[in-house]
Parts: C-alpha cells; sequence; structure tokens
C-alpha cells in the first residue's frame, strides 16, 4: 500500500516529521553540557592550582564572557548572513575542543590570556547557534524548547561528580581531557544536524531594531543583570568551599544538586511561559539570585551548600529558558541566530565578564563571604530598579 494513510491527520503527520528532525538534540545537549560540566567550574581551581591572585583569576574568568559579548552575535550574523549555521557550528566545536587541550599546557598568566580568549571566541557561539537551529526546527511548537534543553542538565549533573571523583583520585588534567572526549563525541551527533532553510533578512535593518528598540533594550539590561549575579556565584563558589575544606568531590556534588533543581524548572518550561510573561519570568529570577547569594555568605560547613544550589534552577535556568524564547519570538525575520547570540553575548557575556572582575576585586578586598553578600544585594537593587521602571512605565514590558 503506498501513499499517506488518511487516518493520519496532517498535524500528527508534521510533528512525526519535526521529531524526526530534531532526533539529534537530545543527544546533543546531553554531551555539550556534560563537557561544560567537566571542564568550566575546576577552571578556577586551575588557576588557584597554578598559584594565581584573585585579581588574575578574575580576569580570566572574565575573559571568556567579555569575549562572547562580541563573538556569539558575530557568528550568529554571519551564519543568519551566509545561511551556513551547520558549517559555522562544526567549525566552533573542532576549534574548541582543540584550545582546550592547548589551555591544560598553559601554566603563565601572561600565555593563559590569549589561550583563554581563543578557546572563548570559538566556544561561545555553540549553544546560540544550537538553540536557534533547535527553536527554528520546532516550528510552532517552540514550547517544548525546555524539555528538549532538560538533557543539557542532566548531563550537567551526571558528569560533574565523576570528573570530580576523577580530579580527586588523579589530577585536574582530566578536567580538559574529559572536556575533549565528550565534545568529540558531540562533534560527531552535530554532523547529523539538517539544514535549516531560513532565509536571512537584512542585516543592517535588523541590527537596528536590536540597538533601537525599548523593548529589546529592556530585556537585555534584565539579561545582563542575570548574567552578572550568576558570573559572582558561579565563578567564585568552590573557592568559597575549598575553603570550608571541601574536596572535589563534593564540588562536583554541588553540581549534581543544583542540576536536579533544573529539572522541573524546564520540565514544566511550557506551563511557565504560558502563565506569565518573560519579564515577571527573568523578575523571580533576580529575587532568587539574591535569595541565594545571601545564604551561601551564612555557610559554615561545605555540604550545607547542596541545598542551596536547588536554587539554581530558579535562577539560571528560569533566566535562560524565558530569556532564550524571548529572543527567538521577538527577533528580525531571518535573524534568529543573530538575536540568540545577542542574548547570550550579553547575559553569558557582558554580564557575566562584569561579575567575574568586580568578584575578583570584591574577592582580593573584603573576602568572598562578603562578596556574596553583595551580590545579594546588588541583585535586590536590580530587581527593585527593574520594578521601578516598570511602574513609572518608563520602560515597556517585555
Amino acid at each position: 500500500m503506498s501513499g499517506l494513510d488518511p487516518a493520519r491527520k496532517p498535524g500528527k503527520i508534521q510533528h512525526t516529521m519535526r521529531s524526526a528532525s530534531l532526533a539529534w538534540a537530545p543527544p546533543f545537549y546531553f554531551l555539550y553540557y556534560a563537557a561544560a560540566a567537566a571542564l568550566v567550574p575546576f577552571l578556577i581551581v586551575y588557576y588557584q592550582n597554578l598559584g594565581l591572585t584573585g585579581t588574575q583569576i578574575g580576569i580570566l574568568a572574565g575573559i571568556p564572557p567579555l569575549v562572547s559579548l562580541f563573538s556569539a552575535p558575530l557568528w550568529g550574523a554571519l551564519s543568519d548572513m551566509t545561511q551556513r549555521h551547520k558549517l559555522s557550528l562544526l567549525v566552533a566545536i573542532s576549534s574548541a575542543i582543540l584550545l582546550a587541550l592547548a589551555l591544560s599546557t598553559s601554566k603563565v598568566f601572561a600565555w593563559l590570556i590569549p589561550v583563554v580568549s581563543l578557546f572563548a571566541f570559538f566556544s561561545s557561539p555553540i549553544m546560540p547557534l544550537v538553540d536557534s537551529t533547535t527553536m527554528s526546527l520546532l516550528g510552532d511548537e517552540k514550547r517544548h524548547y525546555g524539555r528538549i534543553r532538560l538533557w543539557g542538565a542532566i548531563g550537567w549533573g551526571v558528569i560533574a561528580p565523576v570528573v570530580g571523583w576523577l580530579i580527586k583520585t588523579s589530577s585536574i588534567s582530566w578536567a580538559f581531557w574529559s572536556y575533549a572526549l565528550i565534545m568529540a563525541a558531540g562533534l560527531l551527533i552535530a554532523t547529523g544536524i539538517p539544514v535549516s532553510g531560513r532565509i536571512g533578512a537584512a542585516l543592517r535593518e535588523g541590527a537596528q531594531t536590536f540597538l533601537t528598540s525599548p523593548r529589546w533594550l529592556a530585556f537585555l539590561t534584565v539579561a545582563f543583570c542575570g548574567g552578572m549575579a550568576l558570573s559572582m556565584i558561579s565563578n567564585y563558589l568552590f573557592i568559597f568551599l575549598r575553603s570550608l575544606n571541601a574536596d572535589e568531590f563534593l564540588l562536583g556534588l554541588s553540581l549534581t544538586a543544583a542540576t536536579l533543581s533544573e529539572l522541573p524548572v524546564l520540565y514544566f518550561s511550557q506551563h511557565l511561559l504560558r502563565r506569565w510573561t518573560a519579564r515577571q519570568l527573568m523578575s523571580a529570577a533576580m529575587l532568587f539570585y539574591a535569595v541565594r547569594a545571601l545564604t551561601y555568605s551564612f555557610v559554615k560547613v561545605p555540604w550545607l551548600v547542596l541545598p542551596i544550589q536547588l536554587l539554581h534552577g530558579p535562577t539560571f535556568s528560569l533566566m535562560w529558558l524565558s530569556g532564550v524564547s524571548y529572543a527567538d519570538g521577538n527577533a528580525p525575520a531571518g535573524l534568529n541566530a543573530t538575536a540568540q547570540g545577542l542574548f547570550s553575548g550579553v547575559m553569558l557575556g557582558f554580564g557575566s565578564a562584569a561579575g567575574a572582575l568586580l568578584g575578583g576585586l570584591l574577592y582580593d578586598h573584603i573576602g568572598i563571604v562578603n562578596m556574596f553578600r553583595v551580590t545579594a544585594f546588588g541583585s535586590l537593587f536590580a530587581l527593585g530598579f527593574m520594578l521601578l521602571l516598570k511602574k513609572k512605565n518608563h520602560a515597556p514590558s517585555l
């Protein structure tokens, strides 16, 4: 019997085709975030083991987000303009693997600066390109993005304690080799990503929208605040725990606890996005950032950090899923990758760089406990400023 089964509705056929085109997505998200969990949190430990000062660590921690501020939007714009999203992704992944291995051999601060910069340049556009492709392939089912992104949280939570144990029993070099091996598997998965059929738009007109639209400026301001709070927490949490005599296994386990809190947020993301606006979800995330940072400052026993890590979902995940959804839904036609790169560049770029650099200075001058308290105060100040602007109608709703 040939032809389509008349009992099958067009909607079901389209859903089946869309499911097939997204078969690569769950394993890739799993592998990408597993690789990130193996390396990124332990870079601070690596720098500390090299004997670098808090200011030097802050500079190195601030370089990747600062580079991603322009690299993620640049890669997205070039991919949108040339319609070579898949090629851009494969080049970025391959280069990131090689540079991670080069980073493992870098021991001097002056040499670390260019290597870290190049690693950030090639690694930062990976997820914006993947998010853009995923949202494009989801079509009118974009609300399901959270359940695909959920696999990234699982990858992070599974690998972090394993690598932490390997580092504890062997050496920090396992962080770099684990990243390279896992990302190599991700590269193989990425070769199966279908080529998107998006049509490019005039880049100049799109740039004007991003730079002049009050809605986009308000959205990016919130993203900056969230990225800054995230950076001041994530970049210095491991140093804080080590000051409490926590071992590497507990460091990895703290990431697993954070992952557990991401799962319900991502799984029920479609309900959250249907019930509340992006501005409301981002405001809630800023409130939880304040609570999270303040609570860390009172911890005296390292194991007590595990329940606090359960606030990672209501902070980072809530901010990220609402931001990705907003960027996709409000991007100029054909500039979805550019929009995702801009959101990522401001939150994980500009905001994270500012947080990393400020965190390093505060760590050196007032100590890490007070640094967390400043983070909490800053998050509350940003939240109050956002609400004040909304109340006085000086900023449009997101």
